[in-house]
């Protein structure tokens, strides 16, 4: 499974980036505003950063602006991804964008039915979004479920699925154990992985044997 780093801040994915565990970046207007900065350079600094796709989104809501907005972005780099609204028009643009080989993501999906259009679209990716589903009652990962298996009823179907708002590790594990392809999280949710007490605890009890023995490997 991909991990996607869900921010615009150039600092924190520059620094994930060294770890080596990040293959893409999302963003949306939300984040970009919470970073600040110009759109259109933060995005260009993060394609620099990141080799693996960069969503960038469109803000308009029309067709014939969307579809400008999802040309000018996917100029930026080659590894923009446009991503835009699960709806008429935004299908609409997604099925001009990707018919010019431009990926889309296609973002704010949450049904099953939903997911289908996205991927007759053409979409390469899709974003059902877990959290948001879980705030309202429902059960986001068994959207993520149903995604999956539909699409995996047709090998001709390309668009990958893409699990967006993980709170914790908890949607991460679950997500890989249905056969989500990529989870999108927060960078303070992707450090959350690292994580166990039982591991602490082993390094500290390591380090404190190997100080007893007085030596050093370097």
């Amino acid at each position: 499974m991909k991990f996607f780093i869900d921010t615009a801040d150039i600092k924190e994915i520059a620094a994930l980036s060294e770890t080596g565990l990040v293959d893409g970046v999302t963003t949306n207007p939300s984040l970009v505003a919470k970073a600040g900065g110009d759109f259109i350079a933060t995005v260009k600094e993060i394609c620099k950063l990141v080799k693996g796709p960069v969503s960038a989104e469109v803000t308009a809501t029309d067709f014939e602006t969307m579809l400008a907005e999802g040309n000018k972005l996917a100029a930026i780099a080659s590894n923009v991804a446009v991503k835009v609204p699960l709806t008429p028009d935004g299908l609409r643009t997604c099925k001009a964008l990707s018919d010019q080989g431009v990926m889309v993501n296609v973002t704010l999906c949450f049904s099953a039915a939903q997911a289908i259009l996205a991927a007759k679209a053409g979409a390469a990716f899709i974003s059902p979004f877990i959290g948001r589903l879980d705030d309202v009652g429902q059960n986001g990962l068994e959207l993520i479920g149903e995604i999956v298996q539909i699409y995996g009823n047709y090998t001709d179907l390309k668009t990958e699925v893409l699990a967006a708002s993980a709170r914790h590790p908890i949607h991460v594990v679950e997500c890989a154990k249905i056969g989500a392809d990529i989870v999108t999280l927060p960078p303070n949710v992707l450090r959350m992985l690292y994580k166990h007490p039982l591991t602490d605890k082993g390094l500290e009890a390591f380090l404190a044997d190997w100080q007893k023995t007085g030596q050093s490997i370097l």
